[in-house]
């Protein structure tokens, strides 16, 4: 384990777990750059990028359990396949997102993700959330409304997916919440099995290059799985508010990497509004660090598409 560091709050950190955690930001950062760097239709990206990132998680799985691992498939249950189902979902919306509007306006909307599920656990759960809750999450959608509506940078349809992808992740958030002892590494495994399949009839099978290939290898392999590795090793040595806080990172990095290397520069009415987002989300995430915790907290996977 790492030395630790007293954090804000009087949370102790592991330094360990922060290095995860950041790796696991970076990691899920470069969506962007492969959406930009591979020029290809979004159903071959889909496919490709689904399979070697299925075979990540497979791998994953055998490291992380063992050959019991593999059990879990047999556990899934009605939640688990719901799961399956929202996360391949929030997986092509993702990536359609990503070749269909601007990297800050994808970025930005998923930053929307946990007002979302706080939404949708108050409809499906009964949970109601806390007044801090529901302020931030309406100077979130304000902040939307002025990326979207003023904008002009983006294209409504590439938008219009990313709310698909934000409201698919807050699904299995709830899910995750409701069902805490389904194996979700296991569903998240389906999910990037079927939702590539599913664009197979649509996607190029011959005349791609190999740099091609490699490019959309890296894209499942670095951006679904390490990403997911990291993350699910760092938030278990981490406090909630500091695994919050590291993923709010990938907001701004994410088109910082595309504005850097392929100069794709957001407009100032998304700037504005991406401003108003992350001072929401940064506002929630201090607020609710100051709570107590609930004692024994369920585990949570990553929401993240793919």
């Amino acid at each position: 384990m790492g030395r630790s560091a007293q954090g804000a709050g009087g949370l102790l950190m592991d330094r360990g777990a922060l290095i995860l955690l950041f790796g696991a930001t970076l990691a899920w950062s470069t969506s962007g750059l492969f959406a930009r760097a591979i020029p290809l239709d979004t159903p071959t990206v889909i496919l490709w990028r689904g399979l070697f990132g299925a075979a990540g998680l497979v791998a994953t799985l055998y490291w992380m359990k063992g050959s019991a691992g593999f059990a879990d498939f047999t556990r899934l249950g009605r939640a688990g396949w719901l799961y399956a189902l929202m996360s391949g979902i929030g997986m092509l919306f993702f990536v359609g997102a990503l070749k269909a509007t601007t990297i800050a306006n994808v970025a930005i909307i998923y930053a929307t993700v946990p007002f979302a599920a706080a939404a949708l656990g108050w409809l499906v759960l009964r949970e109601v959330p806390s007044r801090v809750a529901m302020l931030a999450s309406g100077l979130a959608l304000l902040g939307a409304v002025i990326m979207v509506g003023l904008g002009g940078d983006g294209r409504w349809q590439g938008d219009l997916m990313a709310v698909g992808m934000v409201l698919a992740m807050a699904g299995i958030i709830v899910i995750a919440r409701a069902r805490p002892e389904m194996p979700a590494l296991a569903a998240g495994t389906i999910s990037a099995i079927w939702a590539p399949l599913a664009c197979l009839p649509f996607a190029m099978m011959v005349g791609i290059t190999p740099g091609n290939v490699a490019l959309m290898a890296a894209f499942g392999l670095v951006n679904s799985t390490l990403g997911f590795a990291l993350f699910v090793y760092g938030s278990r040595r981490a406090a909630p508010v500091v695994t919050g806080l590291m993923g709010a990172l990938e907001t701004p990095l994410t088109p910082l990497w595309v504005w850097l290397i392929f100069a794709e520069t957001p407009s100032a009415a998304t700037l504005a509004g991406g401003a108003v987002v992350m001072l929401a989300v940064g506002w929630f995430i201090v607020v609710e660090s100051r709570r107590p915790a609930p004692p024994n907290p369920p585990p949570h996977p990553p929401a993240h598409p793919g």
